[in-house]
């Protein structure tokens, strides 16, 4: 693909886009970096060698009788009991840069919750005794991975519906229009707060009920491509030798109409992630306990003595935001042909 020299000159473009180009390094480091959190923020540790043999906590459940104990219930590797029990003959615990999950409460801490920053709670605790960095790195991985597929998704339903509405034009293109031009003046996000109150919330009911309103940003922008395209007149001359409509379609338009999908799909990831981050604050969203970038927003609103909750949540989310937005901008000038195909 990129021996392409379109593709390589689009790919010097973005590259060229200075603010683009590390938007989009640094957002894939700390979105690889929020895959692995289970080995970055845990209450268990990475890596326990006990006589003799390898454990890995973090991948695997151990009960504490593996370890010398008399419950088969899982290992409290913080438990001091079990702590000796490792340490026997040379036994000994690699721990998580944060030694907290998401769900751990702390209930040793030394003042009432919410805490401030400290050693032990980097980015302090919420009402909850819950540590907020741990909290922070799994509720980012949920929202980018909830946003990501919903962009995949609603880019598939949204692209095979303004194609056919483009491509076969008439009566068909003239009432889906219509029903396109009704469906996109509901409230979403009203309708999302009913269906979200009536529905047990969870991540894939939210993701179903925000496909089914989200799909229609790329419709016009599809339509459009197809539109101009199809009287064109290499698709003529593939009709005229008989090649199928669906053949058409999808090898000769669409590659032309792919290029202003992906420049529209960075915003619609940012606009997934801020409806999720906004029915998690009015506590419409995720199941109760789940981590979440709206929840955290939530604790600060409700907690105005403990302000790192609430410009935490806020850092996070403005900078996955702008980030986003940058690189959405790098891709659409990078795929503007009016740039890949000008003679400098």
């Amino acid at each position: 693909m990129f021996s392409d020299p379109v593709n390589q000159r689009r790919w010097q473009l973005f590259k060229a886009n200075r603010r683009g180009y590390w938007s989009a390094i640094i957002f894939a480091v700390i979105f690889v970096l929020s895959m692995f959190a289970e080995f970055i923020a845990n209450d268990r540790p990475i890596y326990v060698h006990y006589d003799g043999k390898p454990h890995v906590p973090v991948l695997f459940y151990y009960p504490e009788t593996a370890f010398g104990g008399e419950f088969e219930l899982e290992a409290d590797y913080k438990d001091p009991f079990v702590q000796e029990l490792i340490a026997k003959d040379g036994g000994f615990m690699i721990w998580p840069l944060i030694a907290f999950s998401y769900n751990s409460h702390n209930l040793e801490l030394d003042v009432p919750a919410p805490a401030p920053p400290s050693a032990t709670h980097w980015l302090g605790t919420d009402d909850q005794q819950r540590d907020v960095a741990a909290r922070l790195i799994y509720g980012f991985r949920i929202s980018v991975l909830f946003g990501l597929i919903l962009t995949v998704v609603s880019s598939i339903i949204g692209v095979m519906a303004g194609a056919i509405q483009g491509y076969l034009g008439g009566w068909v293109d003239l009432i889906f229009q219509r029903f396109v031009e009704i469906w996109n003046a509901i409230p979403y996000l009203y309708l999302l707060i009913i269906l979200s109150a009536v529905f047990t919330p969870g991540f894939w009911i939210l993701l179903a009920i925000m496909a089914a309103t989200s799909w229609v940003t790329l419709v016009g922008v599809v339509r459009a491509e197809f539109l101009r395209a199809r009287n064109f007149e290499y698709v003529r001359a593939a009709r005229a030798l008989g090649v199928r409509d669906l053949t058409i379609m999808t090898r000769h338009i669409l590659p032309n109409a792919m290029v202003a999908t992906l420049t529209f799909m960075p915003f619609i990831l940012n606009a997934g992630i801020t409806t999720l981050t906004s029915l998690d604050f009015l506590g419409l969203g995720m199941p109760a306990g789940s981590p979440s970038l709206g929840e955290l927003l939530r604790q600060g609103k409700n907690n105005l003595e403990a302000p790192w909750l609430g410009i935490t949540g806020f850092v996070m989310i403005a900078l996955t935001l702008s980030l986003l937005v940058f690189v959405g901008e790098a891709v659409r000038d990078a795929l503007d042909p009016r740039k890949t195909f000008r003679n400098d």
